[in-house]
């Protein structure tokens, strides 16, 4: 067989985005809302998906002096944002119009052009423990005998929406939950499912809806910090069910801008001695931030990056011994308008010192709305793609996380540029075009 005979094969494996993409939502606040109003937004016309790649995004194809250049969603089969329907849970009561307005992030004559819409979609009782989550308490909660039986239940909610659409995926936007450690009970499909029924405290809200997806072979993506399917257990199941999954925590704002400047301080080989990261922000993430043991989650999240992309091992007299700080601080007036101030002191030729200060005041679910979309499409690709669904980790939609996941072994790229370029050539690939490698010798011949 040709290559360009085996190339159309592998696009033609594909299945279709036939149907309704059901995307179910575990925590519907700020994110989810936003999320949920801005595709009717764009779909009625009254807004663009900007900050979107899979809706605005383009992607070279083959030579520069080709002139290939399409929009990647008119390149690869995702659906199309009119077959979307959303469903989800949360533990505080009323519809996604309350939930909105309660979120503060979108203005009130936008919400109301969409009452109708928002006021339609009633969040289903969440799964919810108070010991994982301390700042909060929820008035529309799950009861069940076990871990295993509220499992279950979030499985018959499942089953009901597939009823109702063609495909599925499932994206956590909930809180922030305490910092875990893997532990024994993560460790094999079959010790998880028997701490589910012992009702095991290393076994968190996330991981009960992160099972119960992945037993349906719905793809399930984690827009939080929490330890949820980067353990052997959830990934020993994402690769039975042909469920995908991928990284943990949305890349927004402070560590989206460390992820472009870290490597531009280590390809232009200039020294780090430290970098104090500190943001405010007023929704209900920073209320349950407030808590040392969720924060301490984010913490570690937010502090791996660095000593990732610097790889101080390889570079001792440059990174070996920065100092590396990370604060968040919950301040109400603020709202959904997130500030994360940067301060680097970094040094140059002959050791000599600089500065560099930046300060982002951004909007926290604004950045991620966009992220969330794009990764249920992304993800329902994944799980229509032979030679994807099958690798379990999705390492190539790294570029959206803080704590990207990949193969047991290999270490996550964190550069923002690698990660971008390795999501095109991945949709390359599995479309069978040629990968784009800059190289441009072949301009030069004779």
């Amino acid at each position: 067989m040709s290559t360009s005979s085996a190339a159309k094969d592998m696009a033609a494996s594909i299945t279709p985005a036939k149907g309704k993409l059901g995307i179910m939502i575990p925590g519907m606040g700020a994110v989810a809302t936003t999320l949920i109003a801005g595709v009717e937004a764009v779909r009625k016309g009254y807004a663009k998906p900007i900050g979107s790649i899979t809706q605005m995004g383009t992607i070279r194809l083959g030579k520069r002096t080709d002139n290939r250049t399409p929009l990647i969603k008119d390149f690869i089969p995702i659906a199309d944002l009119n077959d979307v329907v959303f469903t989800g849970w949360d533990i505080f009561g009323g519809n996604l119009y309350d939930a909105a307005k309660t979120a503060g992030v979108l203005d009130r004559d936008q919400l109301e052009s969409m009452r109708p819409f928002l006021e339609s979609i009633q969040p289903m009782p969440a799964v919810f423990d108070q010991h994982y989550v301390k700042r909060l308490s929820g008035t529309s909660v799950k009861k069940g005998r076990s871990k295993c039986d509220l499992a279950n239940q979030v499985r018959d909610d499942i089953q009901k929406f597939k009823q109702k659409t063609d495909r599925q995926v499932m994206i956590w936007c909930g809180s922030t939950e305490i910092f875990l450690e893997p532990s024994a009970v993560h460790e094999t499909l079959e010790a998880f499912e028997a701490g589910l029924t012992n009702d095991d405290p290393g076994i968190a809200p996330s991981q009960i809806y992160a099972y119960a997806a992945l037993k349906e072979g719905i793809p399930f993506a984690n827009g939080a910090p929490n330890l949820t399917v980067d353990i052997p257990a959830l990934r020993e199941l994402s690769k039975k069910m042909n469920a995908p999954i991928c990284g943990r925590d949305f890349k927004t704002g402070q560590t989206m801008v460390k992820s472009v400047l870290a490597p531009m301080f280590k390809t232009r080989m200039l020294g780090v001695s430290g970098w104090y990261s500190t943001n405010i922000l007023g929704n209900r993430d920073g209320e349950v931030l407030d808590d040392p043991e969720s924060f301490k989650t984010k913490e570690e999240s937010k502090l791996g990056l660095l000593e990732m992309i610097l790889q101080p091992e390889l570079y001792p007299d440059l990174y070996k011994d920065i100092y590396h700080k990370v604060r968040i601080n919950y301040y109400p007036p603020r709202g959904d308008n997130k500030e994360g101030w940067d301060n680097i002191d970094l040094f140059g030729w002959l050791g000599y010192p600089m500065q560099l200060k930046v300060d982002f005041l951004c909007r926290d679910s604004i950045l991620a709305a966009p992220l969330a979309l794009d990764l249920c499409l992304f993800m329902d690709l994944a799980a229509r793609t032979p030679s994807l669904k099958g690798l379990g980790i999705q390492e190539w939609l790294s570029f959206y996380f803080k704590a990207p996941d990949s193969a047991p072994g290999v270490y996550p790229e964190h550069d923002l540029f690698i990660q971008s370029m390795k999501l095109k050539n991945t949709l390359r690939h599995i479309m069978g075009e040629d990968l784009i490698t800059h190289l441009g010798l072949e301009y030069y011949g004779d």
